[in-house]
């Protein structure tokens, strides 16, 4: 009689443990992939913004030598213009 109570009592106590654990283990699993996804998606942003920041300095960069080509700017000018570009 004994071993049915302690079976009837233990055992279910026993699962429902087991359960609890797997149910952390999944959530903490679910948690880290979706910290992954997040973290890889900043790194594509991150990466999308540098390119459009020199794609954009080129432009400029651009634009002032055409400025430099069709007389408006002198070289000093060019150069100054060119060095504030580069040093932001």
């Amino acid at each position: 009689m004994e071993k049915l109570i302690f079976f009837g009592l233990v055992i279910p106590i026993l699962f429902f443990v087991l359960y609890l654990g797997t149910r952390a283990i999944m959530s903490g699993v679910s948690a880290k992939q979706a910290n992954q996804a997040n973290k890889d998606e900043n790194e594509i942003d991150d990466n999308n913004e540098e390119s459009n920041t020199d794609k954009s300095l080129s432009n400029e960069l651009e634009k002032l030598n055409a400025l430099r080509e069709s007389g408006v700017l002198t070289q000093e000018e060019f150069e100054k213009a060119k060095n504030k570009l580069l040093n932001n």
